[in-house]
C-alpha cells in the first residue's frame, strides 16, 4: 500500500477542514496570559497554562482578537476590571479555532469574562493579605505618627505625571513652606513592583544617613495620575506590600483610582484617591496642627490673664487689709513694748535694792574694819614708814616708829 504524498499547503488544507468539520462551535477556556499585545488594532496573546505543583508550561497555543471585536472587549475588560489585558492574568476567553496554511493554529477570541479574571484576582489579593498578617507586618504603617509639622515630602511618582504636577502645584499654593523631593519611578505596566520598590530604597539610603541626627524627610507620598486609570496589578504585589509596611516612614498612597483598595493602599498609613487630594490630607493636617497651636495659644493667654485677675484681686484685698493689719501690729507691738517696759522698771528696781542692799552690808563691814573704832577701845597702832607693824623683828635698833593713839601720835626710837 502506498502512503499518499502531500505538499504542505494541501497538507494544511486538509487540516483546517478537518478542524472546521469538527470544531465548528465557540468554547469557553481558561489560561494564563504569557503574553499579549496590540498591533494594529489587533491584540495578539499567547496563552499558556502551568502545572499546579511544579509550575512548568504543560500546554501552550496562540490567540488572537481581531480589531473590530477588540475594540469592544479591551475597553470594556478595562473598565470592569481597572486594568488591560497583561501578561500574567488568569483569564477565561470565548474562542474558536482557526488553521491557516500560511499562518498556522490560533484560537480566535470573541469574548471575555473579566468577572473570572477579577475572582483570580482577588484570590491572589487575599493570599498576599493572609500572608502578610501572618507575617505580622499588615499593620505597622498604622503604628507611625505623622509629624505634626510635616513639610518634608520624598514623593515617589512619574516625572512627567499630570498627577505629580497637580500635587506639586496644589501644595505650593498652600500657606505652608512644604519641601518635595521626586524619586522617579514607574508607575505603569510591569515595570511597576521593581521601580517603587528601588525608588523606596534610594529614600531609605538617605533616611539611615540622617537618622542618627534628623531625617531628611517626615513622610513618602506614592503618587499616580493622569492619562488611563488602568494597570494597576503592579501594586498588588506582595513583595511590594512587603516593602511598604515595614517601611520607616509613613507612606500615603494617591493612586488615582476608584475601585477597591490595592493592597499597597491596605498597608500605607494613610490612603487618598487621588495625587491632588493627597496634597489637600497634607494640608488639612498641617491646618489640624495650627489649630491646636492657636487652641494652645489661647489658653494660655486665657489662663495667664485669670491668674494676673486673681493676683490683682488678691493683692487689691491685701492693699486694704494693710491699715488694719498694720494697726493691729502696732497696738502689740506698743502693748508688748510697754511690759517689757514694765518687767525692766521692775527688774530695775529689783536690781537697785540688790545693790543698795550690798552696800549696805559693805558699808557695816567697812564700819566694823574702822581703825578708829579700834584707838577708841585702847588699841594702838604702830607705823614703820607709813606702814602697820605686825612683828618686832620687822625693824632694826634704831629704826624710827610711830604710835597712834585715840588722841595724838608717838615718835619712838627702838633699841
Amino acid at each position: 500500500m502506498t502512503t499518499a504524498t502531500f505538499s504542505l499547503y494541501e497538507l494544511n488544507s486538509l487540516v483546517r477542514q478537518v478542524l472546521e468539520q469538527t470544531l465548528d462551535d465557540e468554547y469557553w477556556v481558561e489560561a494564563e496570559l504569557a503574553e499579549c499585545r496590540v498591533n494594529r488594532g489587533h491584540c495578539y496573546m499567547e496563552l499558556i497554562q502551568k502545572d499546579e505543583r511544579s509550575n512548568t508550561p504543560i500546554a501552550r497555543a496562540q490567540a488572537k482578537c481581531w480589531q473590530n471585536t477588540w475594540a469592544l472587549l479591551g475597553p470594556y475588560f478595562e473598565k470592569t476590571t481597572g486594568q488591560p489585558l497583561h501578561a500574567g492574568l488568569k483569564t477565561r476567553l470565548k474562542v474558536y479555532p482557526q488553521f491557516h496554511e500560511n499562518y498556522g493554529f490560533s484560537w480566535i477570541v470573541t469574548d471575555i469574562d473579566p468577572t473570572f479574571t477579577m475572582g483570580d484576582m482577588a484570590r491572589r489579593r487575599q493570599e498576599i493579605i493572609r500572608q502578610l498578617k501572618e507575617e505580622g507586618v499588615f499593620d505597622l504603617q498604622k503604628e507611625l505618627c505623622l509629624s505634626p509639622f510635616c513639610l518634608n515630602i520624598a514623593v515617589i511618582s512619574s516625572e512627567t505625571a499630570a498627577g505629580y504636577g497637580d500635587f506639586v502645584n496644589q501644595l505650593a499654593d498652600s500657606p505652608y513652606d512644604f519641601h518635595t523631593r521626586l524619586f522617579p519611578a514607574t508607575m505603569q505596566g510591569e515595570q511597576v513592583e521593581q521601580s517603587i520598590i528601588e525608588a523606596l530604597n534610594r529614600i531609605y539610603r538617605s533616611y539611615e544617613s540622617y537618622r542618627s541626627y534628623e531625617s531628611p524627610f517626615d513622610c513618602v507620598v506614592i503618587i499616580r495620575g493622569g492619562g488611563a486609570t488602568a494597570d494597576l496589578s503592579g501594586f498588588d504585589t506582595l513583595a511590594l506590600a512587603e516593602n511598604v509596611a515595614q517601611f520607616p516612614l509613613p507612606i500615603i498612597t494617591g493612586i488615582g483610582h476608584d475601585r477597591d483598595e490595592s493592597v499597597l493602599d491596605m498597608v500605607s498609613h494613610q490612603r487618598v484617591k487621588t495625587p491632588t487630594a493627597a496634597a489637600q490630607f497634607l494640608i488639612a493636617h498641617l491646618d489640624t496642627t495650627m489649630e491646636r497651636i492657636d487652641s494652645c495659644q489661647e489658653r494660655m493667654v486665657r489662663y495667664a490673664t485669670a491668674k494676673m485677675e486673681t493676683e490683682h484681686l488678691r493683692l487689691v484685698r491685701l492693699a486694704e487689709r494693710i491699715p488694719a493689719l498694720f494697726s493691729l501690729v502696732r497696738t502689740r507691738h506698743e502693748a508688748r513694748l510697754d511690759n517689757l517696759w514694765t518687767r525692766m522698771q521692775s527688774a530695775l528696781t529689783l536690781t537697785i535694792e540688790k545693790q543698795r542692799h550690798q552696800l549696805q552690808l559693805l558699808q557695816q563691814r567697812a564700819q566694823a574694819l574702822d581703825p578708829t573704832l579700834l584707838l577708841k577701845r585702847g588699841y594702838s597702832i604702830t607705823l614703820h614708814q607709813g606702814r602697820v607693824l605686825r612683828n618686832a623683828a620687822d625693824v632694826k635698833p634704831g629704826t624710827e616708829i610711830e604710835t597712834r593713839l585715840e588722841q595724838g601720835t608717838i615718835t619712838s626710837i627702838t633699841k
